[in-house]
């Protein structure tokens, strides 16, 4: 039996280089399950390693897609049968762009009835990258104050929530005011619209020229550099992408800044943690968007999987979407 998955082959823009192709359905080994997948959400992490940004360390050809949900259609010998018809999220697996995918059993993450599949198949990447850098990275306490820019993205909206239920002060940093009333509902202390507003003097006079305990770049370049300038000497930088495509400038960030800097990638994080901490994490969020007190993106548009391009256009040319735009196999 075929199946339908998107490959490339060579890295370029996803309008070029994405293929659609059939592949055969292998079993699952031993430890496997082998999962039908129902929807996937588009996220920037998906389409900047087609570009080749991280062509070091990823083999061609490949098929992209870091997370998503579906039902276990199948087990490997070591695996218990009760697995089979449900709903999971299969992770650090094969790429999700596919119909069927295989991973672990043990990085599978089983989804209640309550969360349905489009807020399901969102909670891995941004999710997980929020709490983790929150709680384990940078430890923060009630009352620390944190700033984060690019916040109108899908993780910027999941930091906001985070302060409320963490109880940190969250400065976000948008470069419009799209989001502003959006951040601030959902717990941000205070927005900063740096088309408007400079990004130092505001921070200075919002925490008495102290500056802020920590900041978190996703941009990278000028960007991330002039928030590691509004953090207090021998505070925390944390860089967790690279959206401008540019590195900070390292140097001046630690020898003029005088801050600790750090870099955090999801991937080391999922190398050193015992399966264990990797399921009572996923069980944090559970709980925390069963309680209401976090929510994720809303569905802007859905597309089957061979409209990939046709979705990735949607993606990439939509000054501003609704929500997240979601390939699906239904």
């Amino acid at each position: 039996m075929d199946s339908k998955c998107i490959k490339f082959y060579n890295f370029g823009s996803p309008q070029d280089v994405l293929k659609v192709e059939n592949k055969g359905i292998e079993p699952p080994n031993d430890n496997e399950v082998l999962v039908r997948m129902l929807a996937r959400p588009i996220n920037p992490s998906d389409l900047i390693p087609i570009r080749g940004s991280y062509s070091h360390r990823i083999s061609l050809p490949n098929i992209p897609g870091y997370e998503g949900v579906g039902i276990v259609e199948d087990v490997g010998h070591l695996v218990s049968h009760h697995l089979i018809g449900k709903r999971v999220l299969p992770l650090r697996g094969e790429g999700t762009w596919q119909e069927f995918v295989k991973t672990s059993a043990e990085f599978t993450v089983s989804i209640p009835d309550s969360i349905d599949d489009f807020t399901a198949s969102q909670m891995y990447i941004n999710p997980i990258t929020a709490w983790v850098t929150c709680t384990e990275v940078l430890n923060l306490r009630p009352n620390n104050v944190l700033l984060v820019n690019a916040c109108g993205s899908s993780i910027g909206h999941i930091f906001a929530q985070l302060s409320k239920v963490l109880g940190f002060r969250l400065i976000a940093v948008t470069r419009n005011d799209k989001y502003t009333e959006d951040l601030l509902h959902l717990g941000a202390s205070y927005v900063i619209d740096t088309s408007k507003d400079s990004l130092y003097e505001t921070v200075m006079e919002l925490t008495n020229g102290m500056g802020v305990d920590a900041a978190i770049d996703s941009v990278g370049g000028s960007s991330g550099n002039d928030l590691a300038f509004c953090v207090h000497p021998n505070g925390n930088f944390l860089t967790i992408g690279l959206l401008s495509g540019i590195q900070v400038n390292w140097a001046d960030i630690v020898n003029k800044a005088k801050v600790n800097a750090n870099i955090f990638h999801l991937r080391n994080w999922n190398k050193n943690v015992s399966v264990n901490k990797w399921q009572e994490t996923f069980s944090h969020l559970i709980r925390l968007i069963d309680d209401q007190k976090l929510h994720l993106m809303m569905v802007d548009s859905k597309y089957d999987l061979s409209d990939v391009k046709k979705a990735i256009g949607v993606v990439e040319t939509s000054k501003i979407t609704k929500g997240k735009v979601f390939l699906t196999s239904y």
